[in-house]
């Protein structure tokens, strides 16, 4: 890549690895960039990255996803952890952070088009999607914080975006409010596994990282 980023959004789409977004070198501040790279069977074709039309919104942890040779970022957030300057124990200082909910694709104009936004804002769903039956499906993540605490908020939703009608649904609720998890879709079950989860049913904020796998019958909206 031309310059450091953190947390960007990537994917392979149409032969060539794709990187946007994210934060820069700070962690903190949101990056706009959009860089891509020709790449076959894991190795790269082309000795420098290519600028690409940057993305309307920075920021890190959202999904990127390819359906229908469309390439989709959604959600996100800008601002995140900043390393204390001299620290000796790297120790980060947490910053003010804003969660969104947006939706953007890129289609054969190669210009961002605004979808949808999903019906919460949600960050920290890098892993969190799987693609079934022309919908995206989004797991858990994190949302606006606490407005009299601070503390960060975890979701626990189960979303579905119908790329058909470009409409989102809540389609279920997890059995806790869970973080960068990993999802996955098998023969009609719907799979997520680690990450980490909220301090219990009261309690939307984040503590244990857990390894666990749940599972569960995915029903879709129509």
């Amino acid at each position: 890549m031309i310059v450091f980023r953190y947390a960007p959004a990537t994917q392979l789409w149409r032969g060539r690895l794709h990187v946007m977004g994210g934060s820069k070198e700070n962690r903190h501040t949101p990056g706009l960039e959009h860089w891509s790279l020709a790449v076959k069977d894991g190795k790269p074709l082309e000795n420098e990255w290519r600028n690409e039309i940057p993305i309307p919104h920075g920021g890190p942890h959202r999904a990127c996803i390819v359906v229908n040779n469309h390439l989709y970022v959604i959600g996100g957030q800008e601002g995140d952890f900043m390393a204390k300057p001299g620290s000796p124990i790297f120790k980060c200082s947490r910053r003010e952070e804003v969660v969104y909910g947006d939706v953007y694709m890129l289609d054969d104009e190669m210009k961002w088009k605004t979808l949808t936004p999903m019906p919460k804002p949600d960050s920290h769903i890098e892993f969190a999607w799987i693609v079934v039956n022309n919908s995206i499906v989004i797991v858990g993540g994190t949302t606006e914080k606490h407005p009299v605490t601070k503390k960060m908020v975890l979701v626990g939703e189960v979303f579905q975006f119908n790329l058909d009608t470009q409409k989102w649904s809540v389609i279920g609720k997890l059995p806790f409010r869970v973080k960068t998890t990993l999802v996955g879709f098998w023969e009609g079950w719907l799979y997520f596994t680690s990450g980490q989860r909220d301090k219990g049913p009261h309690d939307p904020s984040p503590k244990k990282v857990i390894g666990e796998m749940w599972r569960t019958k995915l029903k879709l909206a129509s």
